[in-house]
């Protein structure tokens, strides 16, 4: 559909009679109704939302924080509240789910799009040998059964990719130098997209084990070799076992773990 014949009917349906920042409806009892034009293209005075799937307006008098783009509960407890780390997993885990993973996670956000992430995905039985001796031994069993362990690293020469994924100014200048000087964001900005790996795991259906646990430089040598790739934390991917898990344990109230100031 056409941006004009889209925002035609909009109109219509909406009985919009202005279009600027804000746009005034009729509502069904005849009063007037603000209308926030939230994530709208204003083109030529026409209105263009650039999501499809979303709300083309969103009713002022309704904006909110938590409103109607709020995940719906069920989605809120796969990704939160129900969610757990397992230490058991069954099932095959193929290419086109590891594809779809990461091209969930890859979204997230990172300084400066920076996106230093690497990730391993270790799932054939010789890879999982190579592995097996630098597990800690609490971890070795249930890495060598899960369908899939992720190496979560990090790439000291992230900024070389800069050009490509922050093309509006020089950023690559700003990380040039020692590598020491790009450990603290290339391990920052990496293990943010280790905590979205795991949230795309579950939103596709799939559970996670995060661990430590494991001989880090041992890893670097046995996979990495001959980059500057660092390994950070593992994650064990596939369908949990229940009866693997232990009871939640308690997590800190907002009163103790944050303030509003």
């Amino acid at each position: 559909m056409r941006w004009g014949d889209m925002a035609q009917r909009m109109r219509q349906s909406l009985g919009l009679s202005a279009i600027s920042g804000m746009a005034i409806g009729h509502a069904e009892n005849g009063g007037a109704r603000v209308f926030h034009l939230c994530d709208c293209v204003l083109r030529a005075g026409v209105i263009g939302c650039r999501r499809l799937h979303s709300t083309l307006c969103v009713p002022h008098d309704r904006l909110s924080l938590m409103s109607d783009h709020a995940l719906d509960p069920a989605a809120l407890d796969q990704l939160f509240r129900t969610a757990r780390t397992y230490n058991a997993f069954s099932g095959e885990i193929d290419d086109a789910t590891l594809h779809q993973l990461y091209d969930l996670l890859k979204f997230g956000p990172t300084a400066a799009n920076g996106s230093p992430a690497r990730f391993l995905f270790i799932r054939s039985k010789e890879a999982k040998a190579r592995l097996a001796p630098l597990l800690d031994d609490g971890n070795r069993e249930k890495t060598l059964a899960a369908p899939v362990t992720v190496v979560v690293a990090h790439d000291l020469d992230f900024h070389e990719k800069l050009p490509v994924l922050f093309p509006h100014t020089d950023a690559k200048s700003w990380f040039e130098g020692p590598r020491e000087n790009r450990q603290v964001p290339a391990f920052r900005n990496g293990s943010l997209q280790g905590a979205y790996l795991i949230l795309a795991a579950r939103a596709l259906g799939l559970d996670t084990g995060p661990m430590s646990g494991f001989n880090n430089a041992g890893v670097d040598a046995e996979f990495f070799a001959g980059t500057q790739w660092k390994s950070n934390f593992l994650v064990n991917l596939g369908k949990g076992d229940p009866a693997s898990i232990f009871p939640r344990s308690p997590r800190l109230p907002f009163d103790e773990a944050c303030r509003i100031v």
